[in-house]
């Protein structure tokens, strides 16, 4: 899509790096055609699985 951030840009932007003591993981996605969609949900599904 035009105009779309790449993964770096949206690590950034948000500000990711400050948080070190979080997992936190970026799933590039495509909004037209869903792609990587399931892959980023099945990742955050894990997270909370495994949380103590």
């Amino acid at each position: 899509l035009p105009n779309a951030m790449n993964a770096a840009e949206i690590t950034d932007k948000l500000g990711l790096h400050s948080l070190r003591q979080r997992n936190w993981y970026i799933q590039a996605t495509c909004a037209t055609s869903g792609d990587g969609l399931y892959e980023g949900l099945d990742w955050l599904s894990n997270q909370l699985k495994n949380q103590k």
